[in-house]
């Protein structure tokens, strides 16, 4: 009786994460559409809103490792309600902020949304462990839906409240209901690793990224110079910080974990999958856009036209994230994730061979979703499989980490690959050709090609077994789960 109600218990708990992570999908939708009126409130040029991706993409992968540390340590739903806390209190700050400084250091202080997923996903595999891969496809799948949402929605209530900062305000309605639903259904986890935080591994670990990804990302527009200070910086501070987890007794990355525990490879193959994903976004956009009467190429869709066909790709995305599980079932973890890898090669080799109509497009788009939902429903399962049991928080961190890193350093070497393979316009300016949406999807369709083959040598996670350095934390949550007598 016992497991049943152990079971149940963790359906539950499962079942509002699921709808706070419907939630977190929204908020991450949500700015897209409102970039231009973000601009026309706080008075600033178009380039300067890139800012507004760029800062929530380098305090991503400087607090995501930090936060999934002190979740194996503190606890995953203590964590979790900290971070639910600090992203409400950032999108207030956002809403009413009265310049643009202050309204990117809100953006920059909502990072801690992108460690709700790697917590989430400890906190669904300690409770129940067997159907954890199921659970995790619930999340990514509902992170998913609520992105396409989010963007469809926030343009909506604009036009009909017609109040900006009003507009900007709702996610954190929304976040800050979300902070006694955790303190109600879910549970805090009953494995916690013992040590200290190693805040010297974390400054080294998110400094060196921050800096390596925010050269990349300034390719086109820092002096060459300034990008490449930036870079050396970030592979000493990278270098420093290997120096240091292998002296530190309790670092916040166990090196050992990476490279001989069975968590390397999935991450690599999450960074691989992540630079595909976020480096073909913007080109596909732009293509859909593109007048062909003028450009020779293209489908000149309007916008709202191209968001709608957007949607459906995100809504395929959902659709394969949703299935992943009983896929994994039949084919096993990691060649479902070279099945994913595979659907996304192939679309993106048609959308170069065969783009045909702008119907006949969006089935490629909607293959390439499929894929991608496939994956996303699959590769953090594998992770979490592999991980010891105090270390999931942590590992999950990592992968989350790889992906938005890659998709933030491929958006950036692809724009600058267009921009060498654009050629002169009568109006002085250079305008983008085809061959360099040929060539950026060539690229992502070898990338996808690539970790298809690299998760095959993923080896067959085994499982873990307790350690002296665990700790059960909660001790009613610790006999819920033991077995039923």
């Amino acid at each position: 009786m016992r497991t049943t109600v152990q079971k149940s218990t963790a359906a539950g708990a499962v079942g509002f994460l699921v709808v706070m992570e419907l939630g977190s999908g929204i908020l991450q939708g949500w700015l897209s559409p409102l970039f231009s009126s973000i601009g026309e409130h706080h008075g600033v040029s178009a380039a300067s809103l890139n800012w507004i991706s760029a800062a929530y993409l380098l305090a991503t992968v400087l607090v995501v490792p930090l936060l999934s540390k002190l979740g194996d340590i503190h606890g995953h739903k203590r964590i979790l309600m900290i971070a639910t806390a600090i992203v409400a209190a950032a999108s207030v700050l956002v809403a009413f902020a009265p310049n643009f400084e202050l309204f990117l250091l809100g953006r920059a202080i909502q990072a801690p949304l992108a460690v709700f997923l790697p917590l989430e996903f400890a906190i669904v595999h300690q409770r129940d462990s067997e159907r954890s891969g199921r659970s995790i496809g619930r999340l990514v799948a509902a992170l998913t839906l609520g992105a396409t949402i989010g963007g469809l929605l926030s343009g909506i209530v604009l036009d009909t409240v017609g109040s900006l900062p009003l507009t900007l305000l709702l996610p954190a309605i929304f976040m800050a209901l979300c902070i006694p639903g955790i303190a109600v259904f879910v549970k805090e986890s009953p494995i916690r690793s013992k040590g200290k935080v190693d805040y010297l591994g974390a400054v080294l670990l998110g400094g060196g990224l921050v800096a390596v990804l925010g050269g990349a990302s300034n390719l086109a527009t820092w002096p060459p110079l300034a990008v490449g200070a930036s870079m050396l910086v970030g592979g000493v501070l990278l270098v420093a910080w290997v120096i240091s987890a292998r002296r530190v007794e309790h670092p916040l990355v166990d090196l050992n974990m990476l490279l001989r525990g069975g968590i390397g490879l999935p991450i690599l193959v999450a960074f691989l999958f992540g630079a595909q994903l976020f480096g073909a976004q913007a080109p596909i956009s732009v293509y859909l856009r593109s007048d062909p009467a003028t450009l020779g190429f293209g489908f000149g869709a309007a916008a709202s036209a191209a968001g709608i066909l957007l949607s459906i790709m995100a809504l395929s995305a959902f659709l394969g994230a949703t299935f992943a599980d009983r896929v994994s079932r039949s084919l096993g973890g990691p060649r479902t994730v070279a099945f994913g890898g595979f659907l996304g090669a192939v679309a993106y080799v048609l959308m170069i061979l065969a783009p045909g109509t702008l119907v006949t497009f969006t089935v490629w788009l909607v293959v390439a979703g499929l894929g991608t939902g496939v994956v996303s429903g699959t590769l953090p399962t594998l992770v979490v499989q592999r991980a010891a049991s105090d270390s999931v928080g942590i590992a999950s961190g990592l992968y989350n980490t790889a992906r938005t890193a890659a998709g933030g350093v491929a958006g950036a070497l692809f724009a600058l690959l267009m921009s060498a393979l654009a050629t002169p316009a009568a109006s002085g300016t250079r305008v983008s050709t085809q061959v360099s949406f040929h060539a950026v999807w060539w690229i992502c369709a070898g990338l996808s090609v690539l970790f298809a083959v690299a998760v095959l040598f993923i080896r067959q996670a085994k499982a873990v077994p307790e350690t002296p350095t665990q700790d059960r934390g909660d001790p009613v949550a610790a006999a819920e789960l033991e077995p039923a007598q």
